[in-house]
């Protein structure tokens, strides 16, 4: 018989997670790590043109992590995330270009300043009892708000944009290397890993289960003693902290940031259609819409531009890769309704 603790209310809570619990996580832990070494080598067996394509993937698996942790755990559906990609990317170009402040401080900056970003986003959203379709609302209206402000603030030079000084050596401290640099792909592969991490830790902790929890059912999870806006808010900043780092990186990938690259609504979509494809409210269907979404509008746009013989007629027809795009991932929805690893988790269960 397990150990109880009294909760707030007096209802009495389990104070140790069973040992399955810690079995599991640890299993996901080893899944982690082989991933993370077989990753690892892969610039090496690729061309050295797919790069871009591999950083992009990685930044996109690390938004849908942030995202899912959220809306997938946290049931609070967000259409926001550009608003907590866009503070961290302008956290870093504006402490890096005005104060010389090392990237890897800016991240760190940028992350906690979006999950204080998120966290008061949220409080008011759930303090005003917003839920479903119009808490998706609202975080996309304060999205579009900080769109706005940064097209007009000259603190960050308006629709212009940010550029960051293009340094002559190698930095590690600067996070700039050579154009064809592995470094460019393993950095964000190690935030990625340790974004899964701390979903891992999460979702196998007291909180993680009490989010869960209060996703399936709040008014039970309340009557049980569980504080739900505390729990709530706990799962919004780990998630806008996520995100914010992908933002952070994309501009030091990139040396650039603007308003329509930082707060634009196809930023939230990026971060929610691999979650979406994946499976949400799992810990690998993120990693699985990313691998599938990043690769494949580059693959279609190619396919386009230089079509095979047969399909010569396509060629050169405006607009036809984001409309080719957009039915196979309705085709991939239709079919594979709860993401390609929760369909597919679902059926081995079966």
């Amino acid at each position: 018989m397990s150990a109880t603790t009294e909760s707030p209310r007096g209802t009495k809570l389990p104070s140790a997670l069973p040992q399955r619990t810690h079995d599991g996580a640890r299993r996901q832990y080893i899944y982690l790590a082989v991933g993370l070494v077989v990753l690892f080598f892969l610039p090496f067996v690729l061309p050295e043109s797919s790069q871009p394509v591999l950083v992009r993937t990685l930044i996109y698996g690390i938004m849908a992590v942030g995202w899912n942790l959220m809306s997938g755990y946290g049931g609070m559906f967000s259409f926001g995330h550009a608003a907590f990609f866009g503070v961290g990317a302008y956290t870093d170009a504006v402490l890096l270009t005005n104060f010389g402040i090392s990237p890897w401080i800016a991240m760190i900056i940028g992350a906690v300043f979006s999950a204080g970003v998120g966290v008061l986003i949220a409080y008011l959203c759930l303090r005003y009892k917003l839920a479903g379709s119009y808490f998706a609302l609202a975080t996309f209206a304060f999205a579009q708000m900080f769109l706005l402000l940064a097209q007009n603030l000259e603190l960050v030079n308006r629709t212009e944009g940010i550029n960051i000084p293009l340094l002559p050596e190698d930095s590690w401290a600067m996070l700039q290397f050579g154009q064809d640099s592995f470094n460019y792909y393993w950095i964000p592969l190690l935030l990625l890993a340790a974004a899964v991490a701390v979903t891992i830790a999460f979702v196998y902790s007291r909180p993680g289960r009490y989010t869960q929890a209060i996703r399936d059912d709040p008014v039970a999870a309340e009557s049980l003693g569980i504080p739900v806006m505390r729990y709530r808010l706990i799962t919004v900043a780990l998630s806008c902290a996520i995100t914010s780092i992908a933002g952070s990186y994309y501009t030091q990938y990139y040396l650039f940031v603007g308003p329509e690259q930082a707060f634009s609504m196809h930023v939230s979509t990026d971060a929610i259609v691999p979650a979406v494809i994946g499976g949400v409210g799992t810990i690998w269907g993120p990693l699985i819409g990313a691998a599938v979404v990043g690769p494949l509008s580059e693959l279609v746009a190619a396919v386009v531009r230089n079509p095979p013989p047969f399909l010569e007629f396509l060629q050169g027809v405006s607009g036809l890769d984001v409309a080719i795009y957009a039915v196979l991932l309705i085709v991939i929805v239709v079919f594979l309704p709860k993401g390609i690893y929760g369909t597919i988790r679902e059926r081995l269960r079966k």
